[in-house]
């Protein structure tokens, strides 16, 4: 299933206020950039998932809800984890949120 027209033009303009935004498809869904550099990435079912490294970023992202994406890769038992987590629920219909959110990741990242 690939991500529709319609899912990419919500997560770009939802993260509006960081400034240019520019994507790039990759694996049925769609990593979202800011100067460069990926912040955020939008899976092929519409769920949008924002990076986290930092470990005070992380515990705020959970705080709010939030849930961090593991999957379970063929041959393994264990789930593997990734350094993304769901977008929280307040955020999605927020973007002042949404862009603070994705502004303090980008502060991460750098």
């Amino acid at each position: 299933m690939a991500v529709s027209d319609a899912d990419i033009a919500r997560a770009v303009e939802l993260f509006d206020g960081v400034g240019e935004i520019t994507t790039r498809k990759m694996m049925g869904g769609l990593c979202l950039y800011a100067d460069g550099t990926i912040f955020a990435i939008l899976m092929s079912d519409g769920v949008l998932k924002i990076k986290a490294q930092d470990a005070d970023f992380i515990a705020k992202l959970e705080n709010m809800g939030s849930e961090r994406w593991t999957y379970t890769r063929e041959g393994r038992d264990k789930p593997t984890a990734m350094p993304y987590w769901t977008l929280p629920d307040t955020a999605l219909d927020d973007p002042e949120l949404a862009c603070d959110l994705a502004r303090e990741t980008l502060k991460h990242l750098e």
